[in-house]
């Protein structure tokens, strides 16, 4: 394991989560185009060393843009990416949008997911053998009948819960449905502390909301069981506190490294993150 800056910290409750995955077929937000992507890594394929194709799952509260310095790093040293966005409804249905994009990107690929994105790239990339390793970013590793709100209250530290605003709604059935936010004069301290408060405060401005069912559906599969894994662990992070994080990464055997940041790490740390994928990419594709 790695450990940059270690750094444990004390949290408080415990409940719920965040994070990532999936998307509608079409519904890309890209480095550039969904064809764009597969042609870069076809045209790598021609090569000897061809890069794989990096796939960016956001999670809760959070959109594509969240990606930006790592998609940045990456494509500056020649990685295709695709950074995918998630309807964040559930992960059955999250990770079937997913899989569209996984199947639409031909070649190898390294999928990364941050928060819930977790639970999503543990579903979609399951028996697909083109993934060729996965990267979870302060996220969640769920094994089949887990869900996010209880590895959330496994241990505590979270203290989400009394910063969410919920808004329920009528759908078409009639049934009614609760979508979360995080209020946003929260959102700074609860999601992003080690962000700038200007950028802070656009991403508060730009969250999208995640269902409350998709925190309480469970995991059906476990990519990670048989996919070589990393994980970044972020030790200062209030939305999942960082024991429940070395418990999923140590049971799952993933390749750890731990950083003092926020759960907003790929927005605070981008660098740190892309290469945490990059040396992914170079163990598992020759």
């Amino acid at each position: 394991m790695v450990s940059i800056k270690g750094g444990h910290k004390r949290l408080v409750t415990g409940v719920i989560a965040t994070a990532t995955a999936g998307l509608a077929l079409g519904a890309f937000a890209l480095s550039g185009t969904a064809n764009g992507a597969t042609e870069s890594a076809e045209a790598a394929g021609a090569g000897k060393h061809a890069k794989p194709t990096v796939i960016l799952e956001h999670g809760a509260f959070a959109d594509g843009s969240s990606w930006n310095g790592v998609i940045a790093d990456l494509r500056a040293d020649g990685y295709p990416v695709v950074a995918a966005a998630n309807p964040l409804h559930g992960p059955a249905s999250d990770a079937a949008a997913l899989r569209t994009v996984l199947d639409h990107v031909k070649g190898p690929k390294i999928v990364v997911g941050h928060s819930y994105g977790g639970n999503v790239i543990s579903e979609a990339a399951t028996d697909d053998p083109e993934v060729k390793a996965l990267v979870y970013v302060a996220a969640f590793l769920p094994a089949p009948g887990e869900s996010a709100l209880e590895l959330t209250n496994k241990y505590p530290g979270s203290t989400l819960p009394g910063t969410l605003d919920p808004v329920t709604y009528q759908q078409a059935d009639g049934t009614t449905a609760t979508d979360l936010y995080i209020q946003q004069d929260k959102f700074r301290h609860q999601f992003a502390a080690d962000v700038p408060s200007g950028q802070a405060a656009l991403m508060a401005a730009e969250q999208r909301p995640i269902a409350q069912a998709a925190l309480e559906e469970k995991a059906t599969t476990a990519a990670w069981k048989t996919i070589p894994s990393w994980d970044i662990v972020t030790t200062e992070d209030l939305n999942i506190p960082p024991a429940v994080q070395r418990f999923m990464a140590k049971r799952a055997h993933t390749h750890t490294t731990e950083v003092a940041a926020s759960h907003s790490v790929a927005v605070s740390h981008p660098h740190l993150v892309a290469d945490v994928i990059k040396r992914a990419a170079r163990a598992t594709v020759r």
